[in-house]
């Protein structure tokens, strides 16, 4: 990487630091006013920015990129505005006695770190960079954002007209490959987000090790459903297939396998495959449907698919309308099923990302629970049934990022709720409160009364008898 971009990497961040610690304190009233500016940055540019996804994409439903990455993230702008004043209040903690008889207080302030950079990717480029954006700015932070290179036009928009509405003291917006995301991740921010592979969420953590930069990392990971014989397996079915198939498939908490009754394996195909075929009855030329993001995404997925074929996983290429899919030139994929999968093959042993979906089977509920609990903390996952007992049963024993019942992915779209993972899918979280309190810095504040407590306590030496008392007490 040039040594010039470098250089603008490390003056932005003294730039924006230094303007932090001059404004400091600084009102609420200036934290809403910049989340609102984010929010009409969004409204005003949505149309812009839908039209830049599907241009990287190749395809990718306007009312989705709508839906998904402007409007959500303009409703978590709106959550944010609506409850940090009591986020940001600072919590009362008890003093022991007899201090607290004699004045002494104590609490914790929930105060801003400084400059917060984020590591956004392209499966959601603007939500997943302007969401944590919200919550980092009600914090009282300022921001530095690195875009994926994967979608291009989003970024290059994204860095136009970020400076319409924010000084660069403020929020910044710096483009350009893998040599400036790693440029980007080892400077010594106050804080670091990063969105993306477990695998570059391990070289991230890394090169934020060199400055002790602590790091939130939303990852990944293979996020299990587990339909008990008590679900419904036709609306199960439609509600995995719209969740495995939005952005075609290209999601961190997209249903990655499911595992099934082996009497009712049959039924959950079906649920699902004939759920996919109403949804999506053409594929090539259907709108609603996303293309894989890039070639070398496409051809990784395809030899997803021929791995298992070879291993002799039997193919379910759900293809209502018989499209020639080898002919086209558009990075389309239908929904593959695969039946009779095991863990040699490497569908089952990385996060798909896209419409490829394994099908594993048990005799008893605690085989699957077992399954999960023997590979990496997923980032979501999903029950399906009406059996309380059961659906305890696998949230008791099991450890995820977070869960969906009788759905999938939705506790992602709740924002009352945190969203982070468990050790490989992730660490920390944002949204909810939980959110605020990552980007903050929770510092301790204790009064001290006007009495001399040191002596009361027997801390002044000579210590004397105090000495004594202490060891008997000891």
């Amino acid at each position: 990487m040039a040594d010039d971009k470098r250089d603008e990497l490390e003056r932005l961040l003294r730039l924006q630091r230094d303007a932090f610690t001059a404004s400091r304190p600084e009102t609420m009233n200036m934290r809403k006013d910049r989340i609102k500016r984010a929010m009409a940055l969004l409204k005003d540019h949505g149309e812009d920015f839908c039209k830049a996804m599907s241009a990287d994409f190749g395809n990718r439903s306007h009312y989705q990129s709508m839906l998904t990455d402007i409007t959500g993230t303009i409703n978590a702008g709106k959550n944010t505005l609506s409850n940090m004043d009591k986020w940001a209040k600072p919590s009362k903690r008890k003093v022991q006695f007899p201090l607290n008889l004699m004045g002494a207080k104590a609490e914790v302030r929930y105060e801003p770190k400084g400059v917060v950079g984020i590591l956004s990717p392209w499966n959601f480029p603007v939500n997943l960079a302007f969401s944590p954006l919200m919550q980092i700015f009600a914090a009282g932070n300022r921001a530095m954002i690195k875009p994926s290179e994967f979608t291009e036009r989003t970024s290059l928009l994204m860095a136009q007209v970020v400076p319409e509405y924010f000084t660069p003291d403020e929020c910044a917006v710096i483009t350009g490959g893998p040599e400036v995301a790693a440029a980007f991740s080892e400077l010594p921010f106050d804080h670091l987000i990063f969105t993306g592979s477990t695998a570059t969420g391990r070289r991230v953590m890394e090169a934020a090790s060199k400055n002790l930069v602590p790091v939130t990392l939303e990852l990944g990971g293979k996020s299990p459903v587990i339909m008990g014989r008590s679900a419904d397996f036709a609306k199960a079915g439609e509600r995995i297939a719209l969740g495995k198939m939005m952005n075609a498939g290209q999601i961190c908490l997209a249903p990655d396998y499911m595992y099934v009754p082996n009497d009712k394996e049959d039924e959950a195909i079906a649920g699902v495959t004939s759920a996919a075929s109403a949804m999506y009855p053409t594929l090539l030329e259907n709108d609603d449907y996303a293309s894989i993001v890039s070639d070398r995404h496409f051809e990784r997925l395809q030899g997803l698919v021929e791995d298992a074929r070879d291993k002799g996983a039997e193919v379910i290429e759900v293809n209502p309308a018989n499209e020639d899919f080898k002919s086209a030139n558009q990075r389309k994929m239908p929904l593959t099923v695969l039946r009779n999968v095991d863990d040699d093959m490497a569908v089952m042993q990385e996060e798909i990302f896209g419409p490829v979906l394994p099908i594993k089977t048990y005799s008893a509920i605690g085989e699957a629970v077992d399954y999960v609990n023997d590979h990496d903390r997923p980032l979501g996952l999903y029950y399906f049934g009406e059996n309380k007992a059961e659906q305890e049963e696998v949230l008791n024993r099991t450890i995820s990022g977070g869960v969906t019942t009788n759905d999938v992915i939705f506790h992602v779209s709740m924002e009352d709720l945190p969203f982070g993972g468990v050790g490989p899918s992730g660490m920390g979280s944002y949204h909810a409160e939980e959110g605020f309190r990552e980007f903050s810095h929770a510092r301790a504040v204790y009064q001290q009364p006007k009495i001399d407590v040191a002596k009361l306590a027997g801390m002044k030496p000579p210590y004397g008898k105090s000495k004594e008392k202490a060891e008997v007490k000891a």
